[in-house]
C-alpha cells in the first residue's frame, strides 16, 4: 500500500457551543483520514507548544500518524472558532491561523529526505507553503493541493506548474464554467484537476475525459459536515494513487506489453470511478463525527 504524508496546516476547530477542541487542518485531516484507511500516513508541519497543539497531536498519536519530523515553535496553534446561529454553521478565525501563517514551515535537507520515502504528499493554501512547492516537485513525489474556495485564475497559473493534484471548490459556479477551469488547471502539467461542488458532487478531469458524481444519499440527518471535503479528498487520493501502484506493479515484468490498447485506459477510467466512490463513503461517514475526526477535548470558558 502506498505511504502518504500531509505538509503544512494544523489548528483546532473551536466548538463554542461544547466549550470543546476538535483537532483539524486539512493536512492533519488528510493525515488522520488516510490512516483509518489504513495506509501509513504522516503530518509534518509547524506545531505550538501550547494546549490546543497538544489537541493536536493527541489526535494524531491516537491514530497513529507520525509526527516525529515536526517543527516546534513558541507561536499560537491556529483556533477557528464555531458557532450555530441559526441552525447555520459560521466559523471565524480567531487569530489569523497562529503561527502557521505567520512564520510557515521551512524544508530542510532532513524534511526533503523524509519526504522523499512517501508516495503522495499533500498540502493546502491554509499552510502558506506555495514558494516551497518546487523542493517537492524535484523529489518526484505527487503533491496533492487543496485550493478550497480561495482561487482565482492567476493563482492556478502560479501554482499548477508545481503540484500533480488540484483540489478546489466551485462554489455556486456552473458546471460549464468550471470544466473549462479544470482544463486550463491541467494545461499546466497536472495529472487531475478536480473540484468539489457540494450537494452536486464533484468533478474530475484527467485530460482527456470528465467524471462527474453526485454524493452518496442517506436517510439518517449529517451529524456534522466539518471536515467532509477532506474526507472525499483523502478517499479518493489514496484509492487512485493505491490503484495506479498495483497496475504499475502487476505490469512491472514487461510494461511494453501494456502500453498500448485499452486495457490501462479501461482500468484508470474504472479506477476514478471507484476513486470518486471511495470518497463519496468516507465523506459521510465522516459526517456522524463530531469535528472533523473526533478527539475532542473540553476547555474553561
Amino acid at each position: 500500500m502506498i505511504r502518504v504524508i500531509g505538509i503544512g496546516d494544523n489548528v483546532v476547530d473551536k466548538y463554542v457551543h461544547q466549550s470543546t477542541y476538535y483537532p483539524g487542518g486539512c493536512s492533519v485531516n488528510f493525515s488522520v483520514f488516510a490512516r483509518k484507511l489504513g495506509y501509513e500516513s504522516a503530518f509534518l508541519g509547524l506545531l505550538g507548544r501550547d494546549e490546543q497543539a497538544a489537541v493536536i497531536k493527541a489526535g494524531l498519536k491516537k491514530y497513529g500518524v507520525d509526527y516525529s519530523q515536526c517543527v516546534y515553535t513558541d507561536g499560537e496553534t491556529g483556533i477557528c472558532s464555531t458557532q450555530f446561529i441559526d441552525n447555520d454553521r459560521v466559523i471565524i478565525d480567531d487569530n489569523d491561523l497562529g503561527a502557521v501563517k505567520a512564520t510557515p514551515l521551512q524544508l530542510t535537507e532532513q524534511h526533503l529526505e523524509y519526504i522523499k520515502t512517501f508516495d503522495v504528499a499533500h498540502s493546502s493554501c491554509f499552510g502558506f507553503m506555495e514558494d516551497q512547492f518546487y523542493k517537492i516537485k524535484a523529489l518526484g513525489v505527487p503533491l496533492v493541493y487543496d485550493f478550497s474556495d480561495f482561487w482565482t485564475i492567476e493563482q492556478l497559473d502560479a501554482i499548477c506548474p508545481n503540484i500533480s493534484v488540484a483540489f478546489l471548490s466551485g462554489g455556486d459556479r456552473s458546471e460549464e464554467e468550471l470544466r473549462e477551469v479544470l482544463r486550463h488547471a491541467y494545461s499546466h502539467g497536472l495529472e487531475l484537476a478536480i473540484t468539489t461542488i457540494g450537494m452536486r458532487g464533484a468533478i474530475v478531469y484527467d485530460g482527456e475525459n470528465f467524471y462527474t458524481k453526485k454524493p452518496f444519499q442517506i436517510n439518517t440527518k449529517a451529524l456534522d459536515t466539518m471536515g467532509a471535503g477532506d474526507s472525499f479528498m483523502t478517499g479518493f487520493i489514496t484509492t487512485y494513487f493505491n490503484g495506479k501502484k498495483n497496475y504499475d506493479a502487476l505490469t512491472a515484468a514487461d510494461p511494453a506489453k501494456f502500453a498500448d490498447g485499452t486495457g490501462r485506459e479501461e482500468y484508470m477510467h474504472d479506477l476514478i470511478n471507484c476513486a470518486m466512490s471511495t470518497g463519496n463513503l468516507v465523506a459521510i461517514t465522516t459526517c456522524f463525527t463530531h469535528g472533523a475526526f473526533g478527539n475532542g477535548v473540553k476547555y474553561e470558558k
